[in-house]
């Protein structure tokens, strides 16, 4: 085999592809190692039973080098499981298949990702065979949901995307629940990917039990939005998280029962109270803003004054902390990054099609996530200094 590589090689014959150099090099490698497997196999143990070598079959594999057919040892007893190349696997993984699996979290489409496939490599693979190709992070997905997670995490941010799956020839909507949070090191960390038919309170308490059966005793600062029964979820679950709703949620609801002629003028008010430099002034433009306009908007104001604790929790604050937390950015900033990879895609075809590959598009995502947030050090001392012992750092 190595003879005829090497003429191959010196008639000028490509390196890969369909009849290239690499093809017989690498049938040889993989029917040596298959027979080496079945020796091993048929150890004295195995021998004593009666089984032995009985025959040859045949498969064809599809690699990077083209296709390439392979003679494959069998046993009497048909109990022999090769390793290096297993039953029914009709692609040698350690080639395309993690090409397939990294398109694929780019957001390729499987057709497309046929196509470059073949384009590159010379090799037709099937819709259905990419798709058990993905289909392989499934278990990846599964580790990945219930893997321990820390004791404490500084900040979190909850939200929720929203998407179309198929279900029993229907279209329905799922919620993806997402908790991003920021662990002691200052780093960013997806700590829990859910599903759910809607969002809603009850489905985040489930979350929230969850999270702490995978070992999280405490979150010191939880930003939310305004989803209603939202904060008596997380408090049910950690009593004494401070809740942090978002401010810009909160002025976009606002707005919905502003008249369109008085929306510029209301914010121009409106934004004194919000961006004060204290909570007490704040209070002072809230009494402010509902003089000009509670008569007009009274449910806008009273919405306001009703939210207003776990709306002003950013003032307790230094204004690097703030940044952080008066508003649901940093996940929201995630989903975007998210739908770049899933917007060509229409109803996914099950829940876990849906999770595989927003898993894979946060694999992607997290390779940025490597160093620790600006200011972090000065950050965490702060929170050490308020938190007290429910936070400790290893100096």
């Amino acid at each position: 085999m190595r003879d005829l590589a090497l003429s191959q090689l010196r008639s000028g014959k490509s390196l890969t592809g369909e009849g290239g150099v690499f093809a017989p090099i690498i049938k040889e490698f993989l029917e040596s190692a298959l027979s080496a497997e079945m020796e091993s196999h048929l150890d004295e143990k195995e021998r004593s039973t009666g089984n032995k070598r009985n025959g040859k079959g045949s498969k064809t594999l599809k690699t990077s080098s083209g296709e390439i057919s392979i003679e494959t040892p069998q046993d009497r007893h048909s109990n022999f499981e090769p390793q290096i190349v297993k039953k029914r696997e009709t692609i040698l993984a350690d080639n395309i298949a993690p090409q397939i699996i990294g398109l694929y979290g780019r957001g390729m489409s499987l057709r497309d990702i046929s196509v470059h496939i073949e384009e590159i490599y010379d090799v037709e693979v099937s819709a259905a065979t990419l798709s058990e190709i993905t289909d392989r992070v499934i278990p990846q997905v599964k580790e990945w949901q219930n893997r321990p997670l820390d004791e404490v995490y500084p900040i979190v941010w909850l939200d929720a995307m929203h998407y179309k799956v198929r279900d029993g020839g229907k279209v329905v909507s799922r919620a993806v629940y997402n908790i991003l949070a920021i662990n002691k090191e200052g780093r960013k960390e997806l700590i829990g990917m859910y599903i759910s038919e809607s969002e809603g309170a009850n489905f985040w308490l489930s979350v929230l039990t969850d999270l702490k059966n995978r070992g999280v005793n405490d979150v010191l600062i939880a930003c939310t939005d305004n989803l209603k029964g939202f904060s008596e979820a997380i408090l049910s679950i950690f009593p004494e998280t401070e809740i942090q709703k978002c401010v810009i949620h909160q002025i976009r609801n606002s707005l919905k029962y502003v008249a369109s002629k008085d929306q510029k003028p209301f914010m121009k008010d409106l934004k004194k109270v919000y961006q004060s430099p204290t909570k007490s002034q704040a209070e002072t433009e809230l009494i402010n803003l509902e003089e000009i306009w509670g008569k007009k908007y009274p449910i806008v104001i009273r919405s306001w004054n009703e939210n207003w604790d776990e709306l002003t929790t950013y003032f307790d604050y230094d204004t690097h902390i703030r940044k952080l937390i008066y508003t649901t950015n940093a996940v929201e900033g995630f989903h975007r990054q998210v739908r770049k990879v899933t917007k060509t895609k229409g109803a996914f075809p099950t829940d876990m099609a849906l999770l595989k590959l927003i898993y894979l598009a946060t694999e992607n995502i997290s390779k940025k996530w490597t160093q620790p947030l600006q200011n972090w050090g000065l950050t965490i001392q702060q929170l050490c200094i308020k938190f007290g012992d429910r936070i400790k750092l290893e100096l």
